[in-house]
């Protein structure tokens, strides 16, 4: 089983003028230093909790057709979009939309319905491409938005490297907003 990102977002859930706010810094001589941390603390946020924060597409490979239901890896799941299996020679037959049900929401589902034919390849012959996250940043909740903030004043701040005396880590308060929204699987 693999994942890889076949759509990234548009935009990042705050801007950088909201960032700036909340880093109180006015003018415009560390855009650039600044812009980079959002797009980090963003990556390390939807990472750490299994999240997307605004839409984007997945594609989630497997090595057989799946006998139960299949948890897909990230939250909020909006749609699956597309499900194949790759055939003795190598041709994609995507699925009628009949042949599996599916559970939007956090965590996404999917279950098959109905006989898949078996895939060709031993290796990564069923593709589920989905489509997951909030709509835009209004939609994106407050406490996810707060922890971007949080993150990448934290980056911002702390931009030296990991020293012997000093370690890496991220402030509490981070997964403390995150965790409401992580998929805890048992």
């Amino acid at each position: 089983m693999s994942i890889s990102q076949i759509s990234p977002p548009s935009a990042e859930p705050i801007t950088l003028s909201e960032l700036k706010d909340h880093l109180r810094i006015t003018d415009a001589n560390e855009d650039a230093l600044i812009n980079g941390a959002l797009v980090a603390a963003v990556r390390a946020i939807e990472a750490r909790g299994s999240l997307a924060l605004l839409t984007q597409q997945w594609r989630l490979t497997l090595d057989a057709v799946p006998d139960e239901t299949v948890i897909l890896p990230l939250s909020p799941m909006t749609s699956i979009d597309v499900v194949t299996v790759i055939d003795t020679a190598g041709a994609p037959q995507i699925l009628a939309a009949a042949l599996y049900e599916t559970a939007p929401g956090s965590p996404g589902r999917l279950r098959p319905a109905g006989p898949w034919p078996n895939p060709g390849p031993r290796l990564n012959g069923v593709q589920i491409d989905f489509t997951v996250g909030y709509a835009n940043a209004a939609a994106t909740p407050e406490p996810l938005k707060q922890a971007v903030k949080i993150l990448a004043a934290h980056f911002f701040q702390a931009r030296e490297v990991a020293q012997e005396e000093r370690l890496y880590s991220v402030p509490q308060s981070v997964d403390a907003l995150i965790a409401p929204y992580r998929e805890v699987r048992l």
